[in-house]
């Protein structure tokens, strides 16, 4: 058997600033070996452990989707001591990879419903892998109508400009953007996600819900759904925020009986209220 703690070394080709704070940053990882790359196989919803030698790993959620070849995309926050050192790293350095890990979104039982993505903050990562996933010619047809609400605090805060603006133009979705207070210069929507939610209303019938965010935007975001008519069996929730090791060892990620990393980080609401309320 393969060493489940030894990272794969990726090259990062690319990095981005994302918001006006300069404490986000999305990494282009390209692997050094192309058979590392062709087992690296994984689905929207997923996250891995990225290693800075000498300093540790962390998990992050893959904000790519498998549609999109020869690269994997990983949106960080600047927050500790690895995510620190991974931001002051340069183009063409060398970092470690360990994944993929967790499950998936049901993207089985999403195939022939409408789809409702509500996403808040830098959380957004791993629902824009899935709106990728989803968007993708071939996979288009499969799900129905796709919805997609996405808040940030202001306007310097939303992650992928330039593609949240493409998806406001395209015909075959709904996309609303919002900001909890906008600034001089913002003329779109103000209002936070579980408010808009509630205003823009959509169907619950054969829809299936994906929500990722802040923790007090989910507390009040899910009674929005219920009241929509939402079933907790439809609504799926990822918990990436409580990954640790990723692989069920260190016991840090457990809620009651579950592990997060190995029985998550999605979770349907109907899941979750069986749990201790922990997340």
């Amino acid at each position: 058997m393969s060493n489940p703690y030894k990272p794969t070394p990726v090259k990062i080709s690319d990095i981005v600033v994302e918001n006006e704070a300069r404490d986000i940053k999305t990494f282009k990882l390209t692997f050094i070996d192309k058979a590392d790359e062709e087992n690296f196989v994984f689905l929207p919803g997923q996250f891995a452990e990225l290693s800075m030698f000498g300093f540790g790993e962390c998990p992050i959620g893959i904000a790519s989707s498998p549609t999109e070849k020869g690269y994997l995309l990983f949106t960080v926050k600047r927050a500790g001591v690895v995510t620190t050192q991974l931001h002051r790293a340069a183009v063409n350095e060398t970092i470690g990879i360990r994944g993929p890990l967790g499950n998936t979104y049901p993207l089985e039982k999403m195939k022939g419903n409408n789809i409702l993505i509500v996403g808040g903050g830098f959380a957004f990562t791993t629902l824009r892998a899935t709106i990728k996933y989803i968007l993708e010619q071939t996979n288009r047809p499969r799900f129905g109508d796709l919805m997609v609400i996405y808040g940030a605090r202001s306007p310097g805060e939303l992650l992928y400009k330039s593609e949240l603006w493409a998806l406001e133009k395209r015909s075959d979705m709904e996309t609303f953007i919002t900001v909890d207070k906008g600034d001089k210069k913002w003329n779109r929507r103000e209002g936070f996600v579980p408010t808009v939610l509630k205003e823009v209303a959509p169907s619950s019938r054969q829809t299936v819900a994906l929500v990722c965010g802040p923790p007090i935007m989910i507390k009040f975001t899910l009674p929005v759904l219920i009241e929509l008519g939402f079933s907790p069996e439809s609504i799926f929730l990822s918990l990436e925020m409580r990954m640790k090791c990723g692989i069920g060892k260190c016991g840090h990620c457990n809620i009651g009986h579950k592990y997060v990393c190995k029985d998550g980080p999605v979770f349907s609401f109907a899941e979750l209220q069986k749990l201790p309320q922990e997340y």
